[in-house]
């Protein structure tokens, strides 16, 4: 019975973390109740449906308080297994309802992936870059930092971008 408890503690804290990151896993705010009632099948969609688990959240919490500890969690359990599974005894019903929960970590979906299209490669590939966002990267594509932004000065008296510059005094000493 112990180890049954202790998956279902970590299971408790896994969701209870997700998505914040000043949980310390000790409290379940109702986002992360009802997203574990979801991903492990806890609501049907016909004895057990989003409301009775969001009515059951706000049942077993304080009036003042927004989550529920561990102890709260295992109520809350109990009431929705009386609902969950009309058909067996209590105690058979809770069992059923812990064996949902255990070992279940929640599940990251509706994701925003990569993605590489020859259009986007196209784009963000920085050898066919022109003109002044050229100077912004190395020859192997890594970016310069602030050095490609900023402003160099050149006093040797060429205008930017001329191929032929220093070659003036070659030619006027090379002519004579």
């Amino acid at each position: 019975m112990a180890g049954e408890l202790s998956a279902l503690e970590e299971a408790f804290r896994k969701f209870a973390i997700h998505g914040d990151t000043r949980a310390t896993g000790k409290e379940m705010h109702g986002k992360n109740w009802s997203k574990l009632c979801k991903d492990c099948h806890v609501i049907d969609g016909k004895n057990v449906t989003i409301t009775d688990v969001d009515i059951v959240f706000s049942k077993i919490k304080g009036k003042s308080s927004r989550t529920i500890t561990f102890e709260q969690f295992k109520e809350a359990l109990q009431e929705l297994s009386k609902k969950r599974f009309k058909d067996k005894s209590d105690e058979e019903a809770v069992q059923e309802i812990y064996k949902l929960i255990e070992g279940k970590a929640p599940i990251i979906s509706g994701v925003t992936k990569a993605i590489s299209s020859p259009t986007v490669s196209r784009l963000t590939d920085t050898s066919k870059f022109t003109g002044s966002h050229k100077e912004r990267f190395d020859p192997s594509g890594k970016g310069k930092g602030k050095a490609g932004r900023e402003d160099l000065v050149d006093a040797s008296g060429y205008v930017s971008g001329y191929k032929h510059a220093g070659t003036y005094d070659h030619k006027v000493q090379g002519s004579k």
